[in-house]
């Protein structure tokens, strides 16, 4: 999930043939020898001597920070809630895949890692799970991907690792769930839940929905089966497992269908459904979604503070043109409400030393400079216009009476701007950057002392994976801002050889002549248009329209006003300012959205709480503005080259061609 993929189009015979060699080329591969990189068995037996060379526990004080990596756990010490265990992981450079089976231990306080080597340590693995309990974390199953991606390994071992000792035991009990990765595991009071994961068998992918339960007191397995007719999630892996009072949680998640065409091709589908588990009854229920819920979504992260659950990240796919995907990897923070199973966007409020700057600079212009810079005053605008409607239309009048237009050729006749104005405009133009954690797949998540942790994880950049090391916190009870605790590194990426590929194909490169080399041509072409849709990321938005937008194609350009779009949620009326629309009026149409988001996580009312909405209006609407006021001529240089028709456009072509 969250690669571009193609549709069968223009070159539909061609991709059948593709798909043919490429299922011959999976046929040879299953039947020839093992290569050295493919034998998993191999592998794994040269690590585990390799541990049993080890004799005694090593901890390696203040090392440096884990390298990048995906699909690890990162759980918080049950004995030192200042401490963090990050365990496993995956990385690939584009060439050849790494799996880890290193153990860190991280201080939050005073910004240190340390590294553990035990004997008797697990095998490397990803895509596990670990929970922890009283002085112990526990970890099931996960993967080993062979270094050429071409072999896998699901594992249903059991360990126990004592955080006192730092010493692992295997635990080899009856009835444990079967190989898988992908699942999910929660802590119950003393029962770790474990629901769904995948297995893939190299044939088909196996995607479960069975429920197991491990008694930590009595240390045995118990599986949970449906009864007849009752409600029961289907199969998945991905989604996300929480637990509240007597509720056990389960949203959304990934799987694949085999669909109903002739070549019976499996497709991938995102769950968006929400269920509630009872631990005393075992049954499961749909939950209503209410509130504003996050849109469906793969590979987010999800993990409980108080009365809320918190939801960070994903990607989506959509369709840019018609036969190729754009991935847009999220980064935005989502609440549910576990006391009331209500959705809603979290908002983080200003930075308090900004939002004091511009306060002292408005008071400036409340005492008599607002009549010739009405921007000064939206907010006092907004708040009286809370307090009394009935003044209104006297408001606007007053604004509309002192509005000065000030450019570059129009000034206003016998007054200047005050500096406090000025000082507010230049303020605002030189801010720092917003601090915030890019758009990720598979990252890990905690949660200690109420601060949310975000480490590590996956995102896109053009056709490269980019696998990410960086650190992030976030006070969840003040909501304020991101702290980057640890900057991501300069990633590693090595172009694939295709020469393995292309001696295979020798035979049929020969039997296809010169069909083989034309489509080797739309190949090329093919890659160069995918890199043009490549992810954008919100602070390369305005870059992207004014560097590109005058010499793009009409598809193009509407290619990037798409993908602008869709990276930016400008698609929700509620969250942005119309074409045109000033502050204010931005406000007061989405008033009750921003209150309600705000009220989330402030409680406030009345005054304080529109103060605390409008806040969280005006930064949204700061973010836009100019990336909107780029898209309106982007989207007006287009209208105009649609409205002269096919007959102006074909003139112009023709007389670009005689020019050369």
């Amino acid at each position: 999930m969250g690669k571009k993929t193609k549709k069968p189009g223009k070159g539909k015979e061609k991709t059948e043939r593709k798909t043919a060699r490429a299922e011959e080329k999976k046929a040879r591969r299953e039947t020839k020898k093992l290569s050295p990189e493919d034998d998993i068995d191999a592998i794994l037996l040269s690590i585990q001597k390799e541990e049993a060379k080890k004799k005694e526990v090593h901890v390696d004080d203040n090392v440096p920070a884990p390298s990048p990596r995906s699909n690890c756990t990162l759980t918080v010490n049950p004995l030192k809630e200042t401490e963090l265990i990050l365990y496993g992981g995956e990385f690939y450079n584009g060439n050849k895949t790494f799996v880890y089976g290193d153990l860190y231990r991280y201080d939050v306080e005073k910004l240190e890692w340390k590294l553990v080597s035990s004997p008797n340590s697990p095998p490397p693995r990803s895509a596990h799970q670990a929970v922890a309990w009283k002085n112990f974390v526990y970890i099931f199953g996960g993967e080993f991907t062979s270094p050429n991606q071409e072999r896998f390994h699901h594992y249903k071992d059991f360990w126990m690792l004592d955080l006192k000792t730092n010493q692992w035991e295997q635990l080899n009990l009856k009835g444990c769930p079967s190989p898988r990765s992908g699942h999910r595991m929660v802590l119950y009071k003393h029962k770790i839940i474990l629901f769904g994961g995948f297995y893939d068998t190299l044939r088909e992918v196996r995607y479960y929905n069975d429920l197991f339960v491990f008694d930590l007191d009595q240390f045995k397995w118990q599986e949970i089966k449906p009864k007849p007719g009752a409600m029961w999630p289907t199969g998945r892996s991905g989604f996300q497992l929480f637990v509240y009072q007597d509720d056990i949680f389960l949203y959304g998640g990934y799987s694949k269908e085999v669909s109903s065409d002739k070549n019976n091709s499996e497709k991938g589908f995102v769950h968006s459904d929400m269920w509630s588990l009872d631990p005393k009854t075992w049954e499961w229920n749909k939950v209503k979604k209410s509130g504003m819920p996050p849109g469906p979504r793969a590979g987010f992260s999800m993990c409980v503070h108080k009365r809320r659950a918190v939801l960070f990240g994903g990607v989506v796919d959509i369709e840019v043109q018609g036969d190729v995907m754009m991935s847009l990897f999220l980064n935005e923070l989502y609440g549910f409400q576990l006391d009331t199973n209500r959705w809603y966007p979290l908002e983080l409020r200003k930075e308090k030393s900004t939002k004091d700057k511009l306060k002292k600079i408005e008071q400036n212009c409340a005492d008599g400079v607002d009549k010739i810079n009405p921007a000064c005053t939206a907010r006092e605008d907004v708040e009286e216009e809370e307090d009394e409607e009935s003044n209104i239309d006297d408001i606007s009048k007053n604004i509309a009476s002192n509005m000065s237009v000030v450019d570059s050729e129009t000034h206003n006749k016998s007054e200047e701007k005050p500096k406090e104005c000025v000082a507010k405009s230049e303020i605002q133009s030189s801010l720092p950057e917003v601090v915030k954690p890019c758009g990720r797949i598979n990252a890990c998540m905690a949660v200690g002392r109420d601060t949310l942790y975000i480490y590590g994880g996956m995102m896109e950049i053009k056709d490269q994976e980019i696998t990410l090391d960086d650190l992030y916190s976030l006070n969840l009870s003040k909501l304020d801002e991101w702290k980057c605790i640890i900057p991501a590194s300069e990633s590693e990426w090595v172009e694939a050889s295709d020469d393995d590929e292309e001696n295979e194909d020798d035979d049929e490169d020969e039997s296809d002549g010169d069909s083989s080399t034309d489509e080797d041509e739309d190949d090329e072409e093919e890659e160069e248009e995918e890199a043009q849709n490549a992810s954008v990321q919100v602070g390369d938005a305005v870059a992207l329209i004014k560097g590109g937008g005058k010499n793009l194609r009409r598809k193009e350009r509407r290619s990037r006003i798409e993908q602008i779009r869709a990276s930016l949620g400008l698609s929700d009326s509620q969250r942005t300012p119309l074409a045109g629309e000033s502050l204010r009026d931005f406000y007061r149409r989405t008033n009750m959205y921003w209150q309600m988001a705000a009220h989330e996580h402030t409680q406030h009312t009345g005054k304080e709480l529109r103060k605390d909405g409008f806040d969280l209006a005006e930064a949204r609407y700061r973010e836009l503005k100019p990336i909107l006021d780029e898209l309106s001529l982007l989207e007006a240089e287009q209208k105009a080259e649609e409205a002269e028709g096919p007959e102006t456009s074909a003139k112009k072509r023709g007389k670009k061609k005689t020019r050369n």
